[in-house]
């Protein structure tokens, strides 16, 4: 049996804090990557940083959402990184998404679907006529129609994306206690992986507090 897969996320501006997190989370129980999003890439060094970081697999969290030359010089700007995978917001639009994913070479592109910050009642305030659930079903339809590389959806939305996206599926959301803190579609990471999801997103739930005691309570978890 193949190892389960979880980023672990790197949210911090603080590289000290950076390397507690990802020397204090290395096991060989399960296949562990690191996801840096916003808050460090933008920070004084970050970028610095994940261009020394070596044998990681790295997840690169920008959310890209703009026009097609703008996605694409992006991409571009990041060739110097050891990137493995890098999002873009589905929303962006199938020309963006297809230049993006024809430039983008040896990086994996994750196409972003709703984000798990949102439910219905938030959608109806955007705009949006559809659902949580036929929304990011129709973002998963986008995705496989710009032939990208991996989708990122809540864990209650999996088993409808796998209907339509067969490529690999990446959940954020995912939280070993009950606490929803500013997620609302949140799901426990057993329930996630029995879904069909392939990567999990686990940020909170394992760098606050007792990093090594979280990550072993997750493989505890995991191990059930």
């Amino acid at each position: 049996m193949s190892k389960k897969k979880i980023f672990i996320a790197v949210d911090t501006n603080k590289i000290t804090r950076a390397k507690r997190i990802i020397k204090d989370t290395q096991t060989n129980k399960i296949k562990v990557g690191y996801k840096f999003g916003l808050e460090f890439f933008y920070s004084k060094d970050g970028r610095k940083f994940l261009k020394n970081l070596k044998n990681q697999t790295i997840f690169l969290d920008l959310k890209l959402n703009d026009i097609p030359n703008t996605v694409v010089s992006a991409v571009k700007s990041l060739k110097n990184l050891k990137i493995s995978y890098l999002t873009v917001h589905l929303s962006s639009g199938l020309s963006a998404l297809k230049t993006l994913k024809k430039e983008s070479k040896g990086i994996k592109i994750a196409g972003v679907t709703t984000l798990t910050s949102l439910n219905n009642k938030d959608l109806k305030e955007i705009g949006y006529n559809k659902k949580v659930n036929e929304l990011v079903r129709h973002q998963a339809k986008l995705a496989t129609k710009a032939k990208l590389d991996a989708i990122v959806c809540s864990g209650h939305e999996i088993r409808s994306v796998k209907k339509v996206f067969k490529k690999e599926i990446i959940t954020p959301g995912i939280k070993i206690h009950s606490t929803k803190n500013d997620q609302k579609r949140i799901m426990k990471p057993e329930d996630a992986f029995a879904a069909g999801s392939d990567w999990l997103v686990i940020g909170r739930s394992i760098t606050n507090g007792n990093i090594k005691k979280n990550i072993q309570n997750l493989l505890e978890i995991l191990e059930d």
